[in-house]
């Protein structure tokens, strides 16, 4: 009775340039495997290449022209057949020939003449252990294809998490348009720029650059704890309306948090969002707010929110002011480094600012955009244009 069922016997290819041979090890294993023959090593190697490669090949050394040895070699050089278990089936049998067979990369050496019970215990033994390690790539391959797609999901998840809230902001905020795209584009270019300066270049790694990118969008989501009154109000905030407003650096780093802890774990784009939000109204002469923080103390991703924000706050259109020009935006950036701004995010952003005017363009607001947003200011302040 045969040890495999007609569907799932694995496949031997004998190679041996002598008929007789062949005859005699394929009339001993046929029972058990299904066998494939070869008399040299050139047919020996288009089988191997072939659609259906065998599941282990037993290979004489002793062939004209490619002698087993180098069939040996073509075969653990090549992909498809590197994990391809070998047994020398030869009459050689000096024990350097024996290990400059196992050196190739072969998986046991026989000596003729043939033993049958040696020759179906060594077969079945690396035909077993075959399947072990087929399970085992086979089981690895199946983990890691799970988590690149959990992967792929926890990003999507992130990303439409992120846009959720930064539109929650943007629906509330009559300064916003795109404002929300352009300063992550801008932020995305500045920290790809600092990745090449000494000071950064360990810090901001590709994956860094990713969280920050991920997580800019969210820099004004405490706008969203900010009365109408003094949100959508146009013009200059009085003082006790500009205190109210610089609470929304607290309030988008605690509902970030909120939304962290409900987590129950902390997650690293979201820790980013939490100093961008809390940072990036701080100045580096620690003029700035809620903290006063100065310099280096400062988050580097909030020293980069910074430049983008204020950047963009200049050459935007309001509904109650017009843009100003990207060399009039750059002359004043230029004037707070040092000041306002870190220099190092100065110096880096004027390099780059062909690359931030082209960012701008691609996300100018629209005359509808300014017209949704002159509509919102009179449905939901209308004591302050009166």
């Amino acid at each position: 009775m045969s040890t495999f069922d007609a569907d799932e016997k694995p496949t031997i290819l004998v190679v041996d340039d002598t008929p007789d041979n062949l005859t005699l090890v394929s009339n001993l294993l046929r029972k058990d495997y299904r066998v494939r023959v070869a008399i040299n090593g050139d047919k020996a190697l288009k089988i191997a290449f072939s659609e259906t490669p065998p599941d282990l090949i037993l290979l004489d050394v002793m062939m004209p022209v490619m002698d087993g040895y180098e069939v040996c070699m073509h075969l653990r050089e090549n992909p498809l057949t590197v994990h391809i278990p070998i047994i020398f089936l030869t009459a050689k049998s000096e024990v350097e020939d024996e290990r400059k067979g196992l050196s190739l990369g072969a998986s046991d050496y026989i000596t003729k003449p043939i033993s049958p019970p040696i020759l179906e215990a060594r077969v079945k033994t690396h035909l077993v252990a075959k399947a072990h390690a087929d399970f085992l790539t086979d089981k690895t391959a199946y983990l890691e294809n799970e988590v690149a797609r959990r992967t792929r999901e926890i990003s999507a998840i992130q990303d439409v998490t992120i846009q959720a809230m930064a539109s929650l902001a943007e629906t509330r905020d009559s300064d916003t348009g795109n404002h929300i795209r352009r300063t992550q584009f801008y932020v995305k270019a500045l920290t790809s720029k600092l990745k090449g300066h000494p000071k950064y270049n360990v810090l901001l790694t590709d994956n860094m650059i990713e969280m920050i990118f991920k997580s800019a969008p969210l820099h004004d989501i405490g706008k969203v704890g900010i009365p109408d009154r003094i949100l959508l109000k146009p013009g200059r905030f009085e003082p006790a309306e500009f205190e109210i407003m610089k609470t929304h650096t607290t309030l988008g780093r605690d509902a970030i948090q909120a939304a962290e802890n409900s987590l129950g774990l902390q997650v690293e784009f979201l820790s980013i969002a939490k100093e961008i939000a809390y940072g990036h109204q701080e100045k580096w002469d620690g003029s700035g707010y809620p903290q006063g923080l100065k310099g280096e103390a400062i988050p580097v991703s909030a020293r980069v929110m910074a430049v983008a924000d204020v950047y963009d706050a200049l050459i935007s259109r309001r509904v109650y002011k017009d843009s100003m020009s990207h060399e009039k935006a750059i002359s004043i950036i230029q004037e707070g480094r040092g000041s306002h701004f870190d220099p190092d995010m100065v110096d880096a952003f004027l390099v780059i600012q062909d690359d931030i005017r082209a960012i701008a363009a691609r996300y100018a607001d629209s005359d509808a955009d300014m017209e949704v947003k002159r509509k919102q200011i009179e449905l939901y302040a209308p004591p302050v244009l009166q």
